[in-house]
């Protein structure tokens, strides 16, 4: 099927060359000079349509494709030029053409820059502006619909933007920021409508007095510019509508109520997003939560250390791609700006989450050590409340001063219940758990930047954490989890179920600052001084107990059991990088002097630390061309461990797993090594990039295990150096639009390996990944659009000798169409074939979602008739692997499910 569909793209793509020529010339100013990156737009004449456009490369060439029987007028333009324009015929007997442009400088540049904007592509420096209309056909529904046709930029499924490969770290509307620390918010709830510009800010760096001192390759943002029609004016949109499933015996009315409501203009900003369904639409998952950022960067880590507090998430399970049995979802986030005068904005969001989730799943995880399968069927009810606020201000009095401080509050109440069958050498063993958490972190930020001359620049940040997590884990089974481990004192008292629960509580303060000094040699060079430190105190307590089958309690006394724990961790460095711009190079080394401090404290003793470390770092850019780079990066980190490693007595976290630390931790160290590789090329519009990673640690901490059956105790250790742990990645991007085709290449690849001991036995696991990518996709305006594309992903898994090899088939296509003037088709279909190398697990299934919409011309009114998982299918499936273990999954999803639904927009 695939092929049959390759080739009547192919057939169809040489159809058009046979319809149409290629225009191809140069740009030149008056003096002979190429002009790289200037503007050629080609309209027909009858009716002043775009019909192509192209943007110079550095030689000032260009070439557009335009179809025979017409008369187009080209345009061409470069900021501080006079435009120029000519009249050509291409008539039904026509071949290529070449045509060449002459442009004369201008004083007046305000017109280039309003015909700069009409262009579909525009590239200024470090921004690359898209004008939306030039690449939407009119179905698109949200931004995500309108991103995914911009020529380099994606939009993965979890709705994040990626550039370059690069996930993007900022979105903005008209310059003001749009939640900060979350695309998807953005993709997912912004008209496509409303989007007149797409703005890729490449090089970001939102405080003006600093860009082009330090390394900000890796930082993109997007701003959105909206049509004139959306701006000093309330818009948005109210979605309601109500269905059926097929369920499982269960209640089948569903439901979707999605209002929204967006203003803005230049003093102020106002983004209301609601939505409640129990259609498994996810607006904000538990995985958002955790990694939502709110904007805040570890802001040390550029020194070479790498030390984070870490989250007692309890293992929650997790909804795959949010596909589970069962979802209820109900959202209310608010964001806003305000401008108080010309030197003080302020602004903010707030977002609350109210999810419940059902997930069924069986799996079959392989121990690799002592062959031994364990088969489990379980099913997790979680319900997760999720709460953040976040306020920011910046003032900035003048070009040379500013003074920016940020407040972000994070709370939440989870709790799973879950219920598990586990089978393993004959044994089985009926669980039930719980695990509740009710975390709560408030992180501040204050920054000051002041510019004394244009030689001398400082910067001041500093940032205070601060958490408190109380997570709670109760394991009712058949099998007493202390049993048969000579290394742990038995403390449990014979019952016909072993409830066993687990409280502890970790409180964590830490603070992090840093001053820069930039000394500006001239305009290609500067030294970058800079004086930090870290300070981190956490409280760890813990303690495991007994409920025994009368209801009295029998608490684990012994010191075995029960932490408290005082733990400090300090950095204070000093820093030194010198930038370097020669030739086509960019070069920064540096070098950071670390003292490290560590003590902790328990069982009436106190271990400590006391560490001098010279870690390195280098950042090399070759700039081939303006729109093509090539960047390589090495640095050699130091990575030291929160408290959670270091706290001697036993943790209970999972019905099978013990877990306790060593307060003799030392640090590893790992050398990573990057190199990336970027071309955007409008010339003949073809987009590559690439990235190859290289990390080596040494002295890693890893865990030894100790295996009694399924049964385990782990322990941290710093592993001996002549063992380390590699992983090497490779990710590569290549797409080309021929006239209206556009072709796409990707390619990941992903290899470890890694060394554990267990059972006092040196361990060797390795495990590669390779997921390819290839897709053909149309763009038409007045055709019908499809995209068809084949993923292949292999996963190699080596456990010491234990080899599996599971594969996914995926072929995939999606149509978008519109018809009888108001009526608009979307379908998109999946199918996977998930097998492993042995044949033993084998499953075929595949979604098919499809809506057709209607829409009278320009009114307000939409109707729609919406169909998920139109198959009903009723599993998927996906596989996962540790050094203790290989683990494959089947999750149940929901049904199938249609809906009728209206939009009105406001």
């Amino acid at each position: 099927m695939n092929k049959i569909l390759f080739f009547l793209f192919t057939i169809f793509s040489l159809s058009l060359s046979a319809q149409s020529i290629k225009v191809r010339g140069t740009i030149k100013d008056s003096i002979g000079s190429p002009l790289e990156f200037a503007n050629v737009i080609a309209s027909i004449k009858s009716t002043g349509e775009t019909e192509s456009y192209g943007i110079t490369n550095h030689e000032g060439r260009f070439q557009l494709d335009l179809p025979k029987g017409n008369t187009y007028v080209l345009r061409a333009s470069f900021l501080g030029f006079q435009n120029a324009e000519k009249l050509v015929e291409v008539p039904d007997n026509a071949q290529n053409m070449q045509i060449d442009f002459i442009l004369k400088e201008q004083e007046n540049r305000l017109d280039d820059v309003e015909l700069v904007y009409e262009m579909p592509v525009t590239i200024k420096g470090d921004t690359i502006v898209y004008n939306a209309d030039s690449f939407t056909s009119g179905t698109e529904r949200k931004l995500g619909d309108v991103l995914k046709k911009l020529p380099g930029v994606e939009v993965n499924k979890e709705g994040e933007i990626q550039v370059e490969g690069k996930t993007v770290q900022k979105v903005m509307v008209e310059g003001k920021d749009f939640f900060d620390g979350d695309s998807k918010l953005a993709t997912k709830n912004i008209p496509a409508d409303a989007v007149d510009k797409v703005e890729v800010l490449r090089n970001y760096n939102e405080v003006g007095q600093m860009r082009g001192l330090g390394n900000d390759q890796d930082n993109i943002a997007i701003n959105i510019k909206l049509k004139e029609g959306k701006k000093n004016f309330w818009f948005g949109e109210v979605t309601g509508g109500a269905g059926i499933a097929d369920d499982y015996g269960d209640e089948n009315g569903r439901y979707l109520v999605h209002p929204k409501l967006f203003y803005y203009s230049p003093k102020y900003s106002i983004n209301l997003i609601t939505d409640f369904n129990n259609i498994g639409e996810v607006p904000f998952t538990f995985m958002d939560y955790f990694k939502f950022t709110g904007g805040f960067r570890n802001i040390n880590r550029s020194g070479g250390t790498n030390f984070n507090i870490s989250n007692s998430d309890l293992g929650f399970a997790m909804a795959q791609n949010d596909r589970a049995k069962a979802i209820t979802a109900k959202f209310i986030a608010g964001n806003f700006s305000y401008a108080v005068n010309k030197k003080w904005d302020v602004s903010g969001f707030t977002i609350l989450s109210d999810n419940k989730t059902d997930i069924v799943n069986s799996s079959i995880r392989q121990y690799n050590l002592q062959g031994i399968t364990e088969k489990t069927d379980s099913e997790n009810n979680q319900h997760s409340q999720l709460g953040m606020l976040k306020l920011s201000s910046r003032y900035k009095p003048s070009h040379n001063f500013q003074l920016d401080y940020d407040v972000l509050a994070k709370t939440s109440n989870q709790r799973q219940d879950d219920t598990t069958i586990s089978i393993s050498a004959g044994n089985q063993n009926d669980i039930s758990g719980l695990k509740e958490n009710k975390p709560l972190s408030i992180n501040q930020n204050l920054n000051a930047y002041y510019t004394l001359n244009e030689k001398n620049i400082f910067a001041a940040q500093l940032q205070h954490l601060y958490q408190d997590e109380d997570p709670f884990y109760q394991a009712v089974q058949d099998i007493n989890p202390f049993m048969g481990n000579p290394e742990i004192p038995d403390p449990v008292v014979l019952a016909e179920r072993y409830n066993i629960n687990q409280d502890k509580n970790v409180k964590s303060n830490k603070i992090d600052g840093k001053i820069d000094y930039y000394y500006v040699l001239n305009n290609l060079s500067n030294l970058n001084f800079t004086l930090g430190t870290t300070y981190s105190n956490q409280k760890f307590k813990s303690g495991i107990f007994q409920i025994l089958d009368n209801g009295d309690t029998n608490p684990f006394v012994s010191d075995d059991f029960n932490n408290d724990v005082s733990y400090t961790f300090s950095d204070i460095f000093l820093g030194l990088h010198y930038k370097l711009k020669t030739g086509k190079f960019i070069i920064t080394p540096g070098i950071t002097l670390h003292n490290y401090n560590l003590k902790n404290e328990q069982f009436g003793t106190i271990s400590s630390q006391n560490d001098w470390r010279i870690l390195p770092d280098l950042n090399v850019i070759l700039e081939l061309k303006k729109s093509e780079n090539l960047r390589f990066n090495y640095s050699i980190s130091s990575e030291y461990s929160d408290v959670n490693n270091y706290a001697q007595a036993y943790v209970f976290n999972n019905y099978n797993r013990l877990f306790k630390g060593n307060r003799e931790l030392e640090n590893s160290l790992s050398h990573n090594y990057n190199l990336s590789y970027f071309s955007f090329n409008l010339f003949n519009y073809t987009n590559i990039h690439g990235r190859l990673n290289y990390s080596r640690r040494i002295d890693a901490i890893k865990n030894t295990t100790v295996f009694s059956g399924i049964n385990q105790v782990s322990r941290p250790l710093n592993f001996d150096s002549n063992f380390p742990d590699e992983t090497f990645s490779a990710y590569g991007s290549f797409s080309k639009r021929v006239k209206k085709i556009e072709f796409k290449l990707n390619a990941n690849l992903y290899l470890s390996k890694v060394h554990n001991i267990i059972n006092e036995e040196i361990r060797e696991s390795e495990s590669f990944t390779q997921n390819y990518t290839a897709s053909i996709a149309s763009n038409f305006r007045k055709f019908p659009n499809i995209e068809v594309g084949y993923t292949f992903i292999k996963n190699d898994y080596d456990n010491g000798g234990g080899n599996q090899t599971f594969f996914t088939n995926k072929p995939y296509a999606k149509l978008d169409m519109r018809f009888l003037k108001n009526f608009d088709f979307v379908a998109d279909w999946d199918y996977y074939n998930y097998t492993n190398e042995e044949k033993s697990i084998k499953n075929t299934y595949s979604f098919l979602n499809a809506n057709l919409y209607y829409q009278n011309g320009e009114s307000p009114w939409e109707f729609s008739v919406r169909a998920t998982n139109i198959l009903n299918t009723k599993s998927l499936n996906n596989d996962s692997f540790s050094e203790q273990f290989t683990i494959a999954s089947q999750y149940f999803v929901m049904p199938r499910i249609v809906m009728f639904v209206i939009k009105y927009d406001l």
